[in-house]
């Protein structure tokens, strides 16, 4: 399966921008696009739609209610706002919303939920299901990746990255995780992200004065 594509509907560029980072960081996933507003929305669905897969759709837009636009995105949405009225995500899931996450939220929350995307999309590829596909498809939907995800080891890389973490006192950045593993910084970050996605490492930003947020590791807990 190719790279899912990611259109971020949010009207604060800091968060766009952190939810980008966080989007780029988990295996399988590229931003296509992102907008500010309902029309801007409408406008890069009519540009990039083939290229669309699931859009992060604040609710609180400067045009109009992310909400009312769920219904109209020819693509997955996963509601990402501060809306906390009770009738507003039982509106959206109406609508077709997949998912409903209150912000503020932990940067790894949305790395696992679209590592249970990822998953949703991968059992429901074929052309027919049974109804323990479904199951299966809707409970990594909510959980994010199955337990036998989260138990498996991850290969003899992923293992010398944790230990480096256990023998390290604090974070670590990605460059620093690829110095010390001894690979390079893509094959660190894409190792980084799984371990992330399964819920064995847990990432946040760290802003600069200027530039991209980096992003920063650490272990659960």
């Amino acid at each position: 399966m190719t790279d899912l594509g990611v259109l971020i509907v949010d009207d604060d560029f800091r968060v766009a921008a952190l939810h980008a980072s966080i989007v780029e960081a988990v295996r399988g996933f590229r931003v296509v696009a992102r907008a500010g507003s309902v029309a801007a929305a409408r406008a890069a669905m009519n540009d990039r739609g083939d290229d669309i897969d699931l859009a992060l759709l604040d609710v609180y837009l400067p045009d109009g209610s992310g909400i009312d636009l769920v219904a109209e995105l020819a693509c997955d949405v996963f509601i990402v706002g501060a809306e906390t009225d009770a009738a507003a995500v039982r509106t959206a899931m109406r609508a077709g919303a997949l998912a409903y996450l209150i912000k503020p939220f932990d940067d790894t929350e949305l790395a696992r939920r679209l590592a249970g995307y990822a998953q949703y999309r991968r059992v429901l590829v074929a052309e027919h299901v049974d109804q323990h596909a479904v199951d299966s498809a809707l409970s990594a939907l909510r959980f994010g990746t199955r337990a036998s995800d989260r138990a498996e080891a991850g290969g003899h890389t992923e293992q010398r990255i944790l230990d480096l973490f256990t023998a390290t006192d604090g974070p670590l950045f990605a460059d620093q995780v690829s110095q010390a593993v001894g690979v390079s910084p893509a094959t660190a970050r894409r190792h980084l992200a799984h371990l992330v996605s399964t819920g064995r490492l847990v990432m946040s930003l760290q802003y600069g004065t200027t530039g991209r947020p980096r992003q920063e590791y650490r272990l659960p807990g």
